[in-house]
């Protein structure tokens, strides 16, 4: 079978998703190890039997509803391409904002960071990978995450320091910032059972108290590891923000402000301890 008839077979079999062609692209750039590119280079390229049992077998995990991240084992984020497991979150577009808010900030030159809940990396090791001088640590509380954290960090030349362990209790700090993307979903929330999240680890997503309990926990614990005019940036659901903001400003934060996510919903939380 030509690439552009296995294309267009596979985003027929897919069509019950919103991401259908750009999931066929995924899988078969995956199973033939080429670029996308390629796909709309050499369309009337023929693939041979084991590509295509492969690239079946593939649609049909993806059919089930198996995230495109977990089948080919990795996800693009910030640039870069982060391995991921069913052990982590899959980093996501949106998280981008947290990064892009932290790297405009007015740090020192060797500015100490620590990214909690780090997962499979993609904040931390995005930061450490655009500020090479800044001094990156990453803590989880699941071994098996923080491996993959790590070995993502050494695969794309990142020098961090992994620590295991709940949020800031294995730090002595100070730091000039803190971020994370912690558990903030409610428990009986409906979206835990749609889409990918039904593959990833339900203690990375969720939260008691109205999804609200490791934001708060963070919060307090983070006015005693920051240093005077240090910044804590946290991810939340999108209704979470004024809640979030008020967290921060009954812990004594100032400047606090919410960033927006790609669909104009409050997303990223920070504040300044201050001076």
């Amino acid at each position: 079978m030509r690439i552009d008839a296995a294309l267009r077979d596979a985003r027929r079999r897919l069509s019950d998703s919103p991401s259908a062609a750009l999931d066929a692209d995924l899988l078969l750039c995956h199973v033939l190890g080429k670029a996308r590119s390629y796909l709309f280079t050499w369309p009337e390229r023929e693939l041979d039997a084991r590509q295509q049992s492969r690239f079946s077998s593939l649609l049909a995990r993806r059919i089930q509803g198996e995230p495109v991240a977990h089948l080919i084992g990795e996800r693009e984020f910030f640039g870069h391409a982060f391995r991921v497991t069913a052990d982590t979150l899959i980093p996501r577009p949106d998280t981008e904002i947290l990064v892009e808010k932290a790297l405009s900030l007015n740090l020192p030159a060797q500015a100490r960071v620590v990214d909690l809940g780090t997962g499979t990396g993609a904040i931390g090791v995005s930061l450490a990978l655009a500020q090479p001088d800044w001094h990156v640590t990453l803590v989880d509380l699941s071994e098996a995450a923080l491996q993959v954290a790590g070995d993502n960090a050494r695969r794309l030349g990142a020098a961090v320091t992994c620590l295991p362990g709940s949020w800031l209790s294995p730090c002595s700090g100070p730091f000039e910032l803190i971020v994370s993307n912690p558990p903030y979903i409610e428990e009986n929330d409906h979206h835990l059972d749609e889409g990918d999240v039904r593959f990833e680890p339900r203690s990375a997503l969720v939260a008691p108290n109205n999804g609200l309990a490791d934001l708060a926990a963070i919060v307090q614990q983070a006015t005693g590891k920051l240093v005077a005019g240090g910044w804590l940036l946290l991810e939340h659901g999108f209704e979470q923000g004024e809640a979030v903001r008020t967290l921060l400003a009954q812990a004594g934060f100032v400047q606090v402000g919410t960033a927006q996510d790609l669909g104009g919903n409050d997303r990223v939380t920070f504040g300044q301890h201050p001076v």
